[in-house]
Order: structure tokens, then C-alpha cells, then sequence
């Protein structure tokens, strides 16, 4: 049998190409308690901007970022909210995330106070729908992120599997 050359392999590992910096600005907390699985909140999103290749466009305002807090040490993200590039396109963004951290630097996060970034694990996994056709790709690929939480602000990076 004849070996693979790497390149040639279809189970390598995917690649990642940069798609998009995103800057998402968020309003306070709505706590809605302890439940079975853990403390529920629900933070507004307010605007933001937005940056990929060849393209600018802003966060608008309306969306959240529904958290469930599962444990002192990690919380799982559900951001729902939309993007406008800066022709006009539309698109509707969900984000799964997870973000762990030290407990004392997790308490920080929640209570909205700046943590440092290094002591925190924070990866994503964005989708998109539009009916934009020079953007219709991303549609039909897969993307993961990574993020930072300032108090006020998330700022996250998105990568395209290839």
C-alpha cells in the first residue's frame, strides 16, 4: 500500500484562515438565578464593529448572550445577534462558547471587573446565515474563535476551517 504524502492527506488536520475581528459591546447582567444546571443570565448586546477581508460592518444593537454558569470555574456562552456590513449585507450570527477560568478570576468576570486574559480559556464556535452572495460561504463552512472579556466589551477573533 502506498503512503500518503501530508498534503495529500483527506484526515489531516483542517487549517484555519482568518475571517473576521469582532467587537461586541455589552450592557449589564440580567440574572435570572440559580436553576438545575447552574446560574442563568442574560446579557444585552448593544452595537459593536466588525472587520474581515475586504469588508467593515457594525454589531447591531438587540442581540444577547445567554449564559448558563455552570460551576465557579466555567461558564457556556449562547450569543444570538446580527452583523450589517458596511454594504448593506446582513447577517445573523449564533456563537457557542465556552470560557473557563480560576475561580477567583471567573468571580471577577461575573462581577464585571477586568481579569487578565492569559488566565483565561475562552474558544467559540460562530455560525452565520445570510442571504448575501458574495458572503454566502459562510454559510456552508465551519468556524472557531477565540475571545477576551473586558467589562464592557468582547472582543473575538474567527477562523474559517479549510
Amino acid at each position: 500500500m502506498a503512503s500518503t504524502l501530508p498534503q495529500d492527506d483527506p484526515l489531516a488536520a483542517p487549517r484555519l484562515t482568518w475571517f473576521a475581528d469582532v467587537s461586541v459591546d455589552v450592557g449589564e447582567p440580567l440574572v435570572l438565578g440559580d436553576g438545575a444546571q447552574g446560574l442563568r443570565r442574560v446579557v444585552p448586546i448593544l452595537g459593536g464593529h466588525a472587520r474581515g477581508e475586504g469588508w467593515t460592518g457594525r454589531v447591531l444593537p438587540g442581540g444577547a448572550d445567554f449564559q448558563r454558569i455552570a460551576s465557579d470555574t466555567v461558564s457556556e456562552l449562547d450569543a444570538r445577534y446580527g452583523l450589517e456590513t458596511d454594504t448593506g449585507d446582513r447577517i445573523y450570527v449564533r456563537n457557542r462558547a465556552m470560557r473557563t477560568a480560576p475561580a477567583e478570576v471567573m468571580a471577577q468576570l461575573l462581577r464585571g471587573e477586568p481579569a487578565d486574559p492569559a488566565q483565561v480559556y475562552f474558544r467559540c464556535a460562530p455560525a452565520f446565515e445570510t442571504h448575501s452572495q458574495p458572503l454566502r460561504w459562510i454559510t456552508e463552512r465551519l468556524f472557531v474563535g477565540v475571545g477576551v472579556r473586558h467589562p464592557s466589551q468582547v472582543v473575538m477573533r474567527f477562523f474559517a476551517l479549510q
